[in-house]
């Protein structure tokens, strides 16, 4: 954005965005859903551990009811004291994404339980304030720019319309004392509807919890000045006027500062345009024309840490980074620290194969476009919101194709235990044009290798250059 422009609260002025090349070329960043659920210390679903506690029957009130006694003596705000951190270290954890290869990296700022990470005069129920007593965003600011990273702020505030259960009187979410951290006195129909729908709500938001909400995101935008400001969905259940003024507010404080950024939304929270799209646990089925974002976790069962988490393998999030910057989209991983504020080793260790692997094979990643096709192979995406939940992974005949300054790289996701591997698209029937050379990123030696009609064969060395996907050079 240049310096001299300035957007008006309308969605034609804001339409006027365009994603910034540095989001484009970065394809990887990470998060993490640290907060006062992490203190719940249930056996899964720990982010939503506070929606689920109060209601009777629900898997996390039986564990709540079993574990701390019954939500009239026990209830959600009192988990804000064990919420500790003690062992948070803001360096240690831009190191660990520094190492992953993240280009953009940061916090969640605030969740749906109303409990803010940065020292907000707007919100009393805050990190610096309560819990860890430290500005956990201001820290991870500091500790991911000096390390040449962007920054990012995940908000996730607008669930907090209904959220907690604050039409029932036996519970402390009922006590307009607490009504900073659960929300305003509500009736039961402004609960969200089958937990994820985001129009159905009854009353809808009223101008004075936008007031507040607005207020938190200027909060973060004037605090942190994040390069990235990611917006979780339900914004919709938010008018129109409010919307526009948090978005023309971000994009002139970045004008302002000569400053680059990207808001990423859920479609349909903002009109496509005037950000960029951010799918949930999913990915575009094919090559998007504009630059877009996956955000998943590392874990298939929880956002945030829970006593029976299980994390992902390494084949499948680096197979998951290839596909989606294949499409034209970057991944925001997510991780899920432990409530003393470490990252858990498992966690780590998956990181940091991830990082060796773009060490190794970056070239094929970082500052890539997609070819004119993203791939071939029997796996295809599925479609539609939480879709990659039910993700099979990849076989040894899934290729993707990505390109940077001229060079086609090829991409096989596994390894064929025939020994050749074979590439359809790139053919002489399909690829038009002759192969002249073919190399394997990490592997010294040339490689045997054919172009018949229909496909390009490559006869593979005897040892793998690494442990997930294979990366070639293509040239002509």
């Amino acid at each position: 954005m240049k310096s001299d422009q300035r957007f008006k609260s309308d969605w034609e002025s804001l339409s006027a965005y365009q994603c910034p090349e540095w989001f484009h070329d970065a394809k990887f960043g990470i998060y993490a859903h640290w907060g006062v659920y992490s203190a719940t210390r249930a056996p899964e679903n720990t982010d939503w551990y506070g929606c689920g506690m109060y209601e009777e029957g629900h898997p996390n009130n039986v564990f709540h009811r079993e574990t701390y006694g019954p939500v009239d003596q026990f209830g959600y705000k009192d988990f804000v004291p064990r919420f500790t951190g003690e062992h948070f270290n803001a360096e240690a954890w831009a190191d660990l994404f520094e190492e992953a290869g993240a280009q953009f990296a940061g916090p969640v700022g605030e969740h749906a339980d109303g409990f803010a990470m940065w020292d907000s005069t707007v919100n009393p129920w805050n990190a610096a304030k309560k819990g860890p007593c430290r500005d956990v965003v201001a820290e991870m600011e500091q500790a991911v720019r000096s390390r040449g990273m962007k920054f990012m702020v995940s908000m996730h505030h607008s669930w907090l319309w209904g959220w907690f259960p604050t039409w029932l009187e036996n519970t402390d979410c009922a006590d307009p004392a607490n009504a900073s951290l659960y929300g305003p006195r509500l009736p039961k129909t402004a609960r969200h509807i089958e937990g994820i729908q985001t129009k159905s709500c009854d009353p809808m938001p009223s101008p004075d919890f936008e007031r507040i909400w607005l207020e938190k995101v200027k909060e973060v935008v004037e605090g942190y000045s994040p390069d990235l400001l990611w917006f979780d969905n339900r914004v919709e259940i938010l008018s129109e006027t409010v919307r526009k003024q948090m978005l023309a507010h971000y994009y002139n404080h970045a004008a302002e500062r000569n400053q680059d950024v990207v808001m990423t939304f859920k479609r349909p929270d903002f009109p496509l345009g005037v950000g960029t799209v951010d799918l949930e646990r999913a990915r575009m089925p094919e090559i998007y024309p504009e630059p877009w974002l996956t955000d998943t976790s590392i874990s298939r069962t929880s956002w945030s840490w829970a006593l029976n988490l299980e994390c992902y393998d390494e084949n499948r999030l680096i197979g998951d980074l290839v596909d989606i910057v294949s499409k034209n989209g970057c991944l925001l991983l997510n991780l899920a620290p432990h409530p003393d504020g470490t990252i858990p080793e498992e966690q780590q260790q998956r990181l940091k194969n991830m990082g060796r692997w773009l060490k190794l094979n970056g070239e094929a990643i970082y500052r890539t476009r997609p070819w004119i096709i993203y791939g071939e192979g029997p796996s295809k995406a599925r479609e539609g919101h939480l879709a990659d939940m039910t993700f099979d992974g990849y076989t040894d005949r899934d290729i993707r194709y990505t390109t940077r300054d001229g060079q086609l790289y090829a991409i096989a996701l596994s390894w064929p235990e025939s020994g050749v591997l074979s590439i359809r698209s790139l053919g002489s029937h399909h690829y038009n044009g002759r192969i002249s050379e073919v190399e394997l990123i990490g592997h010294e030696g040339p490689l045997k290798w054919g172009q018949e009609g229909a496909g390009l064969e490559i006869i593979l060395p005897e040892y793998k250059p690494c442990e997930y996907a294979y990366v070639f050079r293509i040239y002509r």
